[in-house]
């Protein structure tokens, strides 16, 4: 593999010419079209009194509304393609602008018209919102082929770098490509790393000996990982000459699985401390998680019923035995509960379970074949869609699980836990989760649990709600659903 060879194309130029235009798009429909709606066609009209010429203030919020865009970094390369920054600054951008307009006009007692501001703000914001969107799209496809990509060189221990070139590696979407590694200090002098393959630079303690391999890998930004053996002063130094350089420095702590709520950094000495929160798994966020359970919960049962009816009369009408089976799971703090689910296997599945133990092609701890004989004709319909867990609604309703969560484990799952696994107990299993996003049945073990303790750790209402938007696009996938 060729790491350095080749034409460069600055995609960041590119990307940000093209969302220049697209923001420049946007504005300009929804100011045109609020101030048609609100005012009609004629550019002429002019609001009688000390009302403004609102032709003329169309011109000026557009132009203003795009420099905001620009003001507050909206378009910088390092945030396009993945996290919810990009979309923070972009409604950042939006609601001072037009706060900013709201004060102009009560401190020089302008009436600027609710319905022109009530249509240009709401349809702007979802048009550039939507726009950025698109745009991700379109970056995460050229991320998986290989390009649009920043290009890192990994500065760090060699555990270190091992680590986070396969972190990378796995999360292409989030645009970083690592090319090569240099390790200051090892004991080992690698030429190549070898859980990642990267071709290793160097190993002296060094600032010029670095920027010489940065300048050999034409990298765009240096990571510094976990176990660098390089002084402050060092640091420092290497930090000026990127700056100069125009290379990009990121710090990569050895902080796994957090996620950035819980993250804050304080300066203390000219040192930048990280301090990590606790979770918060108690009081006012557990009262609000268990109110959204109850009331989506009692909506989705009432949209859905039709559907529950009609699956209830397909398993009656082509299978005997009962429609609903009721399994033992565990809830929150070991406490056992009946987890509710349409039939979707013959009445005797659960006696015939020992005799195909042996062609188990779940994660080795849960049981799961994707020509499963004990599935009937109308539950492999309902298993593609997740159908068969809409009684599930009924759980959440009463209480013993809730609409986000982790995976509900079996009782014998739940016996083989090690310690640390235990803490999956310490919230209510969910109808989705971040393991339903994820490929489901298609995860290893390893990467169910990384992702439950992940959840646990992390929880907020705004994660639960992007996460049942995610279950949507899941299901109708079928990924990993067998």
């Amino acid at each position: 593999m060729d790491f350095f060879g080749g034409a460069l194309v600055d995609w960041r130029v590119k990307t940000a010419r093209t969302l220049r235009f697209v923001d420049g798009f946007v504005v300009i429909w929804s100011v045109a079209g609020a101030y048609v709606i609100r005012f009609g066609v004629e550019p002429s009209f002019v609001v009688s009194g000390a009302e403004p010429n609102y032709f003329w203030f169309s011109v000026g919020l557009c132009v203003a509304w795009w420099l905001m865009l620009e003001a507050w970094n909206s378009r910088n390369s390092r945030i396009l393609g993945s996290g919810p920054d990009e979309y923070k600054r972009v409604a950042a951008a939006s609601l001072w602008l037009f706060g900013l307009v709201a004060i102009f006009s009560y401190v020089f007692q302008v009436e600027t018209a609710r319905g022109y501001v009530g249509v240009a703000l709401p349809v702007g914001l979802l048009g550039l919102i939507l726009g950025r969107w698109l745009l991700r799209q379109h970056l995460s496809v050229n991320r998986q082929g290989g390009s649009s990509m920043s290009r890192l060189m990994l500065l760090g221990g060699p555990s270190a770098v091992a680590h986070l070139a396969s972190s990378l590696v796995a999360a292409k979407h989030a645009g970083y490509l690592p090319i090569a590694a240099y390790t200051p200090g090892a004991h080992e002098k690698l030429s190549i790393e070898p859980e990642s393959g990267l071709p290793v630079l160097g190993h002296e303690v060094d600032a010029k000996a670095i920027l010489n391999a940065i300048d050999r890998c034409k990298a765009d930004a240096v990571a510094v990982s976990a176990g660098v053996q390089l002084s402050p002063k060092t640091l420092r130094h290497l930090g000026w000459e990127l700056a100069a350089r125009n290379v990009g420095l990121i710090m990569a702590p050895a902080l796994t699985d957090i996620a950035g709520p819980r993250i804050h950094t304080q300066q203390v000495a000219g040192l930048p401390l990280i301090h990590v929160t606790t979770p918060a798994l108690d009081g006012g966020q557990r009262v609000a998680k268990r109110l959204f359970d109850i009331v989506v919960s009692a909506i989705l049962i009432v949209l859905s019923s039709p559907v529950m009816i009609v699956v209830a009369l397909l398993l009656k009408l082509t299978d005997p035995g009962p429609v609903l089976f009721k399994q033992q799971r565990v809830g929150i703090q070991g406490a056992h509960f009946g987890m509710l689910k349409f039939r979707s296997m013959v009445i005797d599945a659960e006696q015939r379970l020992v005799e195909l133990q042996h062609k188990n092609e779940g994660n080795g701890v849960l049981f799961k074949m994707k020509s499963d004989p004990r599935i009937t004709p109308v539950g492999r319909f309902l298993r593609k869609f997740s159908l068969d867990e809409l009684p599930q609604l009924f759980n959440i309703l009463a209480g013993s699980m809730s609409l986000v969560g982790p995976r509900p484990p079996l009782p014998s799952e739940v016996a083989a836990y090690e310690k640390d696994v235990r803490r999956r107990l310490l919230v209510k299993p969910g109808l989705t989760g971040l393991w339903q996003v994820s490929g489901r049945s298609n995860l290893s073990w390893q990467d169910s649990v990384r992702l439950d303790l992940y959840y646990v750790e992390n929880w907020s209402l705004a994660g639960d709600l992007l996460i049942i938007l995610k279950t949507a696009r899941a299901v109708f996938r079928s990924t990993g659903a067998y």
